[in-house]
């Protein structure tokens, strides 16, 4: 199978979908991989690396997308990608769907055989290659939430760990699961007052005793939603349901109470955000201010961690790609259920339930 890899365009992306290990690795496997030229510079990889590797490199993205049968990327296509798009070809890269109508409609007109790496779930429901993001993203949202608690960005003027004698900042962390734990961890560790809310009671006790005492656990629904919420300096939307849009958990009513200056890191924008106010931003320009509120919603957060980012990505999807390109998708998909739920689209059909839902469309498996 030919692999390619074009450059990522999307505003400030520096990832790349595959380091040059990985390209080795398809390399050994027998397949062809095919990067653009300058496609690993942002993450730290050199063209010289990916040929030492036994990749090829190629001019421009037009000969990557035009020779590959599976192109690997980071981030969805965008509008400019779209002519590259054609029947047959396979995609394997995060999609997030539900809130995209306009790329489903793309993909669906062009017959692609897309994965969303945001859907290839385990047995035990996890998402595993969602994970690494997910733990980049939340370590970084309370790094970045403090820099919007800052004064010179229109917030508080809260130090998240506080200073002897002075109360630590409060930070609400919506959501429990790997990027909501990992922005707890963080929270905890730089003294910050954490509350963590999810509607799982048996995760709530799992956080509980993992965390140790170091955050506060909370049962989430409307009324404690609210007051948690109007009383944090920081919050963290961290929830998602694999495939779906985003439940809408904070009302514009509720942001309207909050302290002035508190800051939102909107981490489930890429599924249409927790927020009634939240709306895509990029590293260029992070931050908005809405109801005295400081919003962060980068859509590719952990884009700006680029080296850390591309070799924790590679590390968890290459498997994956590997057992695509060496056995064809179906095959693939036959056997390993992952892949088969992280099949988004089939030429010409909704294949995922959680996507087809949110696009009011009907599911087709084409593994019936």
């Amino acid at each position: 199978m030919v692999i390619g890899v074009p450059t990522e365009i999307k505003a400030d992306e520096r990832r790349v979908a595959l380091t040059p290990a990985g390209a080795a690795g398809f390399h050994h496997h027998g397949h062809t991989v095919i990067v653009q030229r300058g496609a690993g510079l942002g993450s730290g990889f050199s063209d010289g690396d990916y040929r030492a590797a036994g990749a090829r490199i190629a001019d421009g993205a037009a000969t990557v997308w035009g020779r590959a049968t599976m192109v690997l990327k980071v981030k969805e296509p965008q509008p400019a990608e779209y002519k590259y798009l054609r029947p047959g070809l396979i995609l394997f890269t995060y999609l997030h769907l539900a809130p995209d109508r306009r790329l489903a409609r793309e993909l669906l007109r062009r017959e692609v055989s897309a994965l969303g790496y945001e859907t290839v779930q385990l047995e035990d429901l996890s998402l595993p290659l969602l994970a690494p993001m997910s733990e980049v993203a939340g370590r970084l949202a309370v790094q970045v939430g403090g820099w919007c608690l800052q004064a010179h960005n229109g917030g508080r003027g809260v130090l998240l760990s506080g200073a002897p004698g002075v109360r630590p900042g409060k930070v609400v962390i919506i959501g429990g699961g790997i990027a909501g734990f990992n922005a707890c961890r963080v929270a905890a560790g730089v003294g910050a007052e954490v509350t963590i809310l999810d509607s799982n009671p048996l995760r709530l006790r799992y956080l509980s005793d993992l965390l140790g005492g170091s955050a506060t656990t909370v049962m989430s629904n409307r009324a404690t939603l609210e007051e948690e919420i109007t009383q944090a300096d920081l919050v963290i939307g961290a929830v998602l349901v694999a495939g779906a849009r985003a439940p809408r958990l904070i009302t514009a009513r509720t942001v309207a109470k909050m302290k002035p200056g508190a800051a939102i890191v909107d981490l489930s924008i890429d599924q249409g955000g927790v927020s009634e106010t939240s709306r895509p931003t990029t590293h260029a320009h992070p931050i908005y201010k809405q109801h005295g509120v400081v919003h962060y919603c980068v859509t590719n957060m952990p884009g700006a961690v680029p080296h850390t980012s591309t070799y924790a990505l590679t590390n968890a999807t290459l498997s994956y790609s590997l057992n695509i390109a060496d056995h064809g998708l179906l095959e693939a998909g036959t056997r390993d259920l992952a892949i088969r739920h992280g099949l988004n689209t089939y030429e010409g059909h909704v294949v995922h339930p959680a996507v087809a839902e949110s696009l009011r469309m009907k599911p087709v498996s084409p593994w019936g």
